[in-house]
């Protein structure tokens, strides 16, 4: 070796600890930047939202499994429709766009929602979710607005922030999930009270029985006043601006909520 040749550093250039931090998968991934990896699914579909001028947002759930002819997808892309025309998310300027459909992005009643929303001119929001068999999301959603995330913690948050109103679909667990994570939210005082319709009076009567919860004292009577039955997609979006009252009417100047 001549005496002037630098020594080989290529073992130090190529060790993992001389990536740097955000370009390392394996740090990034790692189990001690859980937390990171938390925040940043906050921030990124944080800054599409506002980059949007997303203020409020409608929030409707429901069953994957319905297909387009079933009465309830055509019931849930109806109200998207009727939702997106009437509630202010086809306005665009410095007030923002308030009550925009947002949905968990995936198939069957979400993707009806969505679909609503966008036939009326709307945007429409899609917080899809990672899951061992793969979800895709529906096509409706509007492509800067489809997000996936890995956390269902911060998913609902996501939801639940700029939720204005619920409208839940028959479901399965998921549904529920979602059904009794806003009731929860709103109960507690950890989230502003919002109008939650719940779609086909009779599917949802034949199965919650929650005043056996209220007889047993496990919640107030007027718990069960944080809900009301909707059975066309028309009343559906009455039972909102009704439970909102006043606070529904989005402003038509001012700046987008920071």
């Amino acid at each position: 070796m001549q005496e002037d040749a630098l020594p080989d550093n290529t073992a130090q250039k190529e060790s993992p600890s001389y990536r740097l931090a955000a370009l390392d998968p394996d740090f990034i991934l790692g189990d001690s930047t859980r937390g990171v990896r938390f925040m940043l699914e906050y921030q990124k579909a944080e800054d599409h939202l506002r980059a949007r001028g997303v203020v409020s947002t409608i929030v409707v759930f429901g069953s994957a499994r319905v297909r387009e002819g079933n009465p309830w997808y055509e019931a849930a892309r109806a109200f998207g429709r009727i939702a997106s025309e009437r509630g202010g998310a086809l306005r665009d300027g410095d007030a923002g766009r308030h009550h925009v459909i947002a949905t968990g992005g995936g198939p069957g009643i979400m993707e009806a929602a969505n679909r609503g929303a966008i036939e009326a001119g709307a945007l429409s929001i899609g917080f899809n979710i990672t899951l061992p068999h793969e979800q895709e999301p529906n096509a409706w959603s509007t492509p800067d607005l489809t997000f996936r995330f890995h956390y269902f913690a911060m998913r609902k948050m996501h939801l639940a922030m700029r939720a204005a109103a619920l409208v839940v679909f028959p479901g399965g667990f998921g549904t529920l999930d979602e059904l009794f994570e806003i009731m929860t939210l709103v109960q507690t005082g950890k989230m502003s009270p919002v109008p939650i319709v719940l779609y086909d009076s009779g599917f949802w009567q034949g199965l919650l029985n929650l005043d056996r919860m209220a007889e047993a004292g496990f919640i107030r009577p007027d718990d069960l006043k944080l809900f009301h039955y909707a059975d066309t997609p028309e009343q559906a979006y009455d039972r909102i601006v009704e439970g909102a009252g006043a606070d529904w009417h989005p402003p038509t100047n001012g700046s987008v909520q920071a």
